[in-house]
């Protein structure tokens, strides 16, 4: 039996169910405090790009973020991190909400994604090797990590080094 998972931007009663969301996620709290971070930077936040997955009681279980990031000069977005309590994890939750966050960037215009993380899981939402398009970071990680998706084919992905947020450090 599969969970239904309704999906909804982040309110501001959401975020501390977040913060926990995050805090049960990960092993350190590095992910919780970048949402936070994140959050209190008007040059990275983006209103509506924090998506949470419920249950159908309301309680968010599962949480994706986007915020603005630059692929060389072009304005793109970074997935990053998306979150699952691990008593729900592996049921759908986290693909409704990086689902829910990439149809809501789409919505506002939003053109690119990139995205960090494990090379199994994220071609499933149309994600591909950035390395295949010029994209890079400024620091070394494994080309089948770093992974990029253009949300309008009209608008092939750029090329060039991906500048994150400050929170991210890098």
């Amino acid at each position: 039996m599969s969970d239904t998972w309704l999906t909804r931007a982040e309110t501001g009663a959401d975020a501390s169910a977040v913060r926990e969301i995050n805090l049960a996620a990960f092993p350190t709290p590095g992910e919780a405090d970048l949402v936070d971070a994140l959050r209190a930077d008007p040059t990275a936040w983006i209103d509506g790009l924090s998506l949470v997955a419920t249950g159908t009681d309301g309680r968010p279980v599962g949480h994706a973020l986007l915020t603005r990031c630059h692929i060389g000069a072009t304005p793109a977005l970074c997935l990053a991190p998306c979150a699952v309590l691990p008593g729900r994890q592996r049921g759908g939750a986290g693909s409704a909400a990086v689902r829910a966050a990439l149809d809501a960037a789409g919505a506002l215009g939003e053109r690119f994604v990139v995205v960090l993380g494990h090379p199994a899981y994220y071609p499933r939402f149309g994600f591909g090797r950035a390395c295949e398009h010029g994209i890079k970071l400024s620091v070394e990680v494994p080309d089948e990590a770093l992974m990029a998706l253009a949300l309008d084919p009209a608008h092939p992905l750029p090329s060039g080094t991906v500048r994150y947020a400050a929170a991210f450090g890098i």
